[in-house]
């Protein structure tokens, strides 16, 4: 307990010195930050730091052929405080590397545009070693690695209504996506952990994705439809980790079934000038034309718990699953856009209880972004997340009891709420403090750690602190 408060009091002291250095140098850095400047991204902390900012001019003369690069760093320092497997702290960090190509502007070819973008990823994933929870304490938790991410040639057609991607995709930059939601560190937030649990390898979503072919179309101002297919197991099956597998992200397998996902956007009040309050509602399903595992039963028709049956799990003919979420602001700073204000964010999703190990999700919550003066760029949220393990899952459980008659927890569900705070230093480079608190971790599993298996993980309380820089 001491080694981890430890850990995270030096890392909060060393960013508040980094922000206090920052501070005093603010009049400067700041007035130096909102100049334009060609070929850089927005925001960036580039342009605080002019002798870093373009060296050699490399980046001014890339934009003019219309090639943007970037390189964005995200670190993190997490510890558990209570409960959970054991205690303990980690640091985690991602190095990405962008690159966006304007083929109009390059090569003339209208309507165009090429995206690649690459990560570094190292240290070590306080969920997968230290919590045991379904939902990751960080949205950056994967094992270390340098992995290929996204690589996809998107056409656009009808004047720019029709958009048509094809490649190396994940699904989770689009699909699914809760704008409120963003500002939060667990990565249930962006992909919800009932895809996550429910698809092969977790589907098509960070840190895999796969190729795919994503289709746009911007129907009015207000309504937008997407569909996507993509290869249905970015990993393929086997018995090592996932991110084993498929561990640079070059597999670009297609040989699995298909992953079908579609999805249909209302959006209202979005420009700065909108009289009402802002706000999106999307609905959408999938289809994944597999074949999976049932949750309670085997080809013999008898529990996979029964010490008669042959052990071999029942497989169901395909999977599926429907979805709805909403961003809404209640309070819109007067003369200012739909991202500055108050808004709430909620997301509901279920998928069939016989073949999936969750079978209910839901979260939502709360953001405050520019209400100061003082710090138009900051955002504070509060949020929570709901779970549940299906109904098969959980009779399994019971039955592995009744056959055994050992004491064992049975599954229900995984909790989390959080509590966060972004604090920008300088344009492109923020802190954000971190609390969350895990009900149920694993969805109330024996601990590993603990002999016998009668034991469950106790809930966690997860302190963390998490630097980004775009640059």
């Amino acid at each position: 307990m001491k080694r981890v408060i430890t850990i995270l009091y030096k890392a909060a002291f060393w960013m508040l010195a980094l922000a206090a250095w920052a501070g005093s140098n603010t009049a400067g850095l700041a007035q130096a930050a909102t100049q334009p400047a060609p070929g850089l991204p927005v925001p960036s902390i580039a342009p605080s730091i002019p002798a870093l900012a373009d060296p050699a001019g490399i980046r001014a003369a890339l934009a003019a052929k219309g090639i943007l690069l970037g390189l964005n760093y995200i670190g993190d320092v997490f510890g558990n405080v209570s409960g959970g497997i054991r205690r303990g702290a980690v640091y985690e960090g991602r190095l990405e590397l962008v690159a966006d190509a304007d083929l109009e502007k390059l090569a003339g070819w209208q309507g165009s545009a090429f995206h690649f973008n690459a990560y570094q990823i190292h240290g070590t994933g306080l969920s997968r070693y230290y919590v045991g929870n379904l939902m990751p304490t960080s949205n950056i938790e994967a094992l270390a690695a340098t992995r290929l991410y996204e690589a996809w040639f998107e056409q656009k057609l009808l004047d720019g209504k029709l958009a048509v991607r094809v490649g190396q995709l994940g699904a989770d930059t689009e699909f699914l996506a809760s704008s409120n939601a963003g500002l939060f560190l667990n990565g249930t937030f962006g992909w919800p952990q009932i895809t996550t649990s429910d698809l092969p390898s977790g589907g098509a979503a960070y840190p895999l994705a796969t190729p795919g072919l994503r289709v746009k179309y911007a129907a009015t101002e207000q309504w937008t439809i997407m569909a996507g297919v993509f290869n249905g197991d970015p990993a393929g099956r086997g018995i090592l980790d996932p991110q084993k597998r498929n561990r640079h992200g070059l597999d670009f397998r297609l040989q699995d079934p298909p992953f079908l996902i579609g999805e249909a956007q209302y959006g209202y009040n979005q420009g700065k000038d909108a009289a009402g309050l802002a706000g999106t509602v999307k609905i959408g399903a999938w289809q994944h034309f597999g074949r999976f595992d049932d949750q309670r039963f085997g080809t013999d028709g008898l529990s996979l718990a029964n010490p008669l049956s042959n052990a071999i799990a029942r497989r169901k003919r395909g999977d599926s699953g429907i979805y709805g979420l909403i961003d809404q602001q209640i309070y819109r700073l007067p003369g200012d856009d739909a991202t500055k204000g108050i808004g709430v964010f909620a997301r509901v999703s279920a998928s069939p209880q016989d073949r999936n190990l969750v079978d209910l999700y839901v979260d939502g919550g709360v953001t405050f972004s520019g209400l100061f003066a003082s710090r138009p760029d900051d955002a504070f949220g509060a949020s929570f997340a709901y779970t549940r393990i299906s109904d098969r899952a959980v009779s399994l459980d019971k039955d592995l009891i009744a056959f055994g008659a050992t004491a064992r927890p049975v599954r229900d569900y995984e909790g989390l709420i959080e509590v966060t705070y972004q604090a920008q230093i300088l344009p492109g480079w923020t802190a954000q403090p971190n609390f969350q608190y895990i009900f149920h971790p694993g969805g109330h599993v024996p601990n590993p750690s603990i002999a016998g298996g009668a034991t469950p993980i106790r809930d966690a309380a997860v302190f963390g602190l998490r630097t980004s820089i775009k640059y």
